[in-house]
């Protein structure tokens, strides 16, 4: 049996007194599609932190990449894990005023030692990587342009192409369309899942109808627990229902449709 590229047994992540996230089980194989959904405050964020190591579990195991995160790792450790864990993130980070193929060439720093990776001086063959993954996401033409004048839905692109780069084992997608409109985030979705064949890709996502683009499986967290571990084609209404129903201590209002609004009476004080 291939070694998982996650693994969580009985994991708990606390802050403060309260816990965010409580998972008994969790198993990932590699080049897995995986979705992630649930309410604001689910405990989505808290996991992707997990898995790249900016937190430790409070109590369980945590293998990721064959690294057990269960005690922390060391500086040199965390650092070798993250060069294998890629993430596009919905504020993307690009540098506004860089261009957008020394943004992408940002994903090779981990291979550039020493002065030249501070100096942005790239080796041809980074540069030649570089401008293979702006032509794979169709954007090779703006790899002048700086970062800040690109559009929405090219920002995307660029940070999907700067992951390309990278090279990555695990790829974390945090919301990667928010902002999009339809059409550019179904293009993203498209272009993010094709272009990361052989890597494992878990994607949060909020929109449902982007779900069968983006992943095969899709597991549903609730206050921190897994309430459904699902095949992306058994997750229908009831699943969705129940998993955004709200918590005890939310007011059922937002949940209810608005009142029908009453008539004004007619000039005779008649309906």
């Amino acid at each position: 049996m291939n070694m998982p590229c996650i693994e969580l047994r009985n994991v708990r992540c606390d802050i403060g007194h309260r816990t965010v996230l409580d998972i008994a089980q969790l198993r990932i194989a590699p080049g897995e599609r995986v979705a992630v959904i649930g309410h604001n405050g689910a405990g989505k964020s808290t996991l992707f932190r997990l898995l790249t190591g900016f937190m430790a579990p409070t109590q369980g195991s945590a293998q990721v990449l064959g690294r057990d995160l269960g005690q922390g790792l060391g500086a040199r450790e965390l650092r070798l894990l993250r060069q294998e864990v890629g993430q596009v993130m919905q504020g993307l980070h690009l540098v506004g005023r860089l261009s957008v193929l020394d943004n992408v060439l940002i994903g090779a720093l981990a291979r550039v030692p020493g002065w030249r990776s501070w100096a942005r001086v790239f080796p041809a063959a980074e540069v030649a990587r570089a401008e293979a993954a702006l032509q794979q996401v169709g954007l090779l033409a703006r790899a002048g342009a700086r970062a800040d004048q690109l559009s929405g839905g090219e920002r995307q692109k660029a940070g999907v192409a700067r992951m390309l780069v990278q090279g990555p084992r695990l790829i974390l997608a945090d919301e990667p369309t928010a902002a999009l409109d339809p059409a550019a985030a179904a293009e993203v979705c498209q272009l993010l899942a094709a272009s990361t064949a052989g890597a494992t890709l878990i994607t949060v996502v909020h929109n449902p109808a982007l779900l069968p683009l983006l992943a095969r499986r899709v597991i549903g967290l609730r206050q921190g627990r897994m309430a459904f571990d699902l095949p992306v084609d058994e997750v229908g209404d009831r699943q969705l229902l129940d998993l955004y129903r709200p918590v005890d201590h939310e007011a059922s209002a937002h949940w209810q449709l608005p009142a029908e609004p009453a008539r004004a009476p007619t000039l005779e004080g008649t309906p």
